[in-house]
């Protein structure tokens, strides 16, 4: 008998998947039409035996950050199980800090990389203010993902905010970064790539007065015709971060003239099948070319 395919998913709870449409679903349909059996397994789910899966496939586990110790226990399980994975673990446990914005940058790339507040430091917005130049911060977990715990900060006001960020460095390191007008501006630009072709992209705009992208913040989102300047800046991240990757979604904006990183999202973008018309086809190409050429 065949073994299935597992998806790798996660225990919704609705803070992460509102307004959106099941993309879960729409991969197991993909692979069904592929003739290739599968199930849509939670990662955190107790006591299940993934050797009984040919490969896994991991797709939504969108809180692998609220219980970050214990999703590096299962990748490290896995690991020891040596079923193939898609995209590799490797990949996935580098790409789950945004300690990997500043590798990326010291590599030469533009990027909104910022710098790494420690866990149990001192926020001190002047030592900030010599290392950063820009007159509002974000500060955001370093490990993290939907906005959570992310502020907002007046370079000039920074003792206002001194005591919520010092609460927050004492569970975790943060990272601080530039506030980036062109998101708020123009919007922030996804290009989406499967097995490194570029598929389609998508421009996330924020909801008035307010600077987070998601779709739950009140963000829009509109399918785009990227530049080639902007897909040329992309490709050339992914084949250098994510040549291997059955996906990846590159974030970013342009900053006078220039494609800017802002996040290369390789363990669970939401992939916005269900807005361009190539996407799905894409994605059920990609998955053929993987799972069964």
């Amino acid at each position: 008998m065949q073994k299935p395919v597992a998806i790798v998913s996660y225990v919704s709870t609705g803070a992460y998947d509102s307004n959106t449409i099941d993309e879960d679903a729409i991969l197991s349909n993909l692979l069904n039409e592929l003739g290739i059996p599968n199930e849509i397994i939670p990662w955190s789910v107790k006591g299940e035996d993934w050797t009984r899966f040919s490969k896994l496939l991991i797709k939504s586990v969108w809180d692998y950050f609220d219980y970050y110790p214990e999703f590096l226990q299962w990748i490290a399980d896995r690991k020891e199980e040596n079923i193939p994975v898609l995209n590799k673990l490797d990949t996935i446990l580098w790409n789950s800090s945004k300690q990997y914005l500043l590798e990326i940058e010291q590599r030469g790339y533009p990027v909104i990389a910022g710098k790494i507040l420690s866990k149990g430091s001192k926020f001190d917005g002047n030592e900030i203010a010599s290392k950063l130049d820009a007159t509002v911060w974000v500060v955001k977990p370093l490990v993290s993902g939907g906005a959570k715990n992310t502020l907002k900060i007046e370079a000039q006001d920074w003792k206002t905010q001194e005591e919520k960020v010092n609460n927050l460095l004492q569970t975790e390191d943060y990272l601080i970064q530039p506030f980036v007008k062109e998101v708020q501006d123009v919007g922030e630009y996804s290009l989406i790539f499967f097995n490194a072709t570029f598929s389609h992209a998508i421009l996330k705009t924020p909801a008035k007065a307010d600077f987070r992208v998601q779709h739950y913040y009140g963000g829009t989102i509109a399918v785009i015709s990227p530049s080639p300047e902007l897909l040329d800046s992309c490709q050339k991240l992914v084949n250098e971060f994510a040549s291997e990757s059955l996906y990846v979604r590159v974030d970013g904006v342009v900053i006078d003239g220039v494609f800017h990183l802002m996040e290369l999202e390789m363990i669970e973008p939401y992939l916005f099948l269900g807005l361009a018309e190539q996407a799905i086809p894409n994605y059920k190409n990609a998955l053929k070319a993987r799972l069964l050429d």
